[in-house]
């Protein structure tokens, strides 16, 4: 018997209501929900950088999960701190809460008993984290709520990542760098303008800048809006970042 048809992508969006009785049937009881942003990402790369990553992630880490599929991303986030540059949108923590919380619910009636959170979006992690006691209350056990919030880890499997596929790991710096430009040059390609590779701040952030870029915005410590370095990338070092962080994902979310 030939698998059907959604077998092959697994984005609930593009099944149909049938499809989804039949994924429940088969244990499909897991959903991911990735959770990106629109915002700037330097003169070099388009504002969807980081949906198009969550969106990517997501398909890895559903097939590695196994009976998992990937509910619609939430691709506006929270970017409070971009938006001294023109185009990027972001949305009120509590939007994003009411948001999660209302994915949750409509996957909970449907049988659903495992949802889990992730976001391509560094600056998400801290509203994702305050929020997980909330969004666990509110389904009263009746699913299981996770997500996953360690940014420290996650620039950490990207630097490690850059370093095994020939790069410069010191040019990682969490945005708009070679680990961000490497994975669009993998993920959508013609969006990357190579010609406008130029780095911007190197090295980690003090407590002062950071506390500056939090209340000022990110072009108060780097008026490029870049923190690291973009020069370097390649579409390999963008395969290595996939692969890593899918893995650690699938580490932290594994039974």
């Amino acid at each position: 018997m030939s698998e059907p048809r959604w077998m092959g992508d697994l984005r609930l969006e593009l099944m149909t209501f049938g499809d989804v009785s039949t994924a429940l049937e088969r244990g499909f009881e897991t959903v991911v929900v990735p959770c990106g942003a629109v915002e700037q990402h330097g003169p070099h790369l388009p504002l969807c950088m980081d949906a198009d990553h969550a969106e990517a992630l997501a398909t890895l880490v559903s097939r590695r999960l196994g009976r998992t599929l990937i509910a619609p991303t939430i691709r506006v986030g929270c970017s409070s701190h971009h938006l001294t540059f023109p185009g990027t949108i972001s949305i009120r923590p509590e939007t994003l809460e009411a948001l999660c919380s209302d994915y949750c619910a409509s996957l909970m009636r449907h049988g659903f008993s495992r949802i889990i959170f992730f976001s391509g979006h560094i600056g998400n992690f801290p509203v994702l984290r305050d929020m997980l006691p909330r969004l666990r209350g509110s389904v009263e056990g009746r699913a299981r709520i996770d997500a996953f919030v360690d940014s420290e880890t996650w620039l950490k499997a990207w630097r490690e990542a850059v370093s095994g596929a020939g790069g410069d790991e010191s040019a990682v710096g969490g945005h708009a760098d070679i680990a961000e430009t490497s994975l669009m040059m993998k993920i959508r390609p013609d969006s990357v303008r190579i010609d406008r590779f130029e780095p911007g701040h190197i090295g980690l952030l003090s407590q002062h800048q950071l506390e500056l870029m939090w209340k000022n915005g990110i072009s108060s410590v780097t008026q490029n809006g870049i923190l690291g370095d973009p020069r370097g990338s390649t579409v390999a070092i963008g395969e290595s970042c996939l692969e890593h962080v899918a893995n650690l994902l699938v580490d932290a979310f594994k039974d």
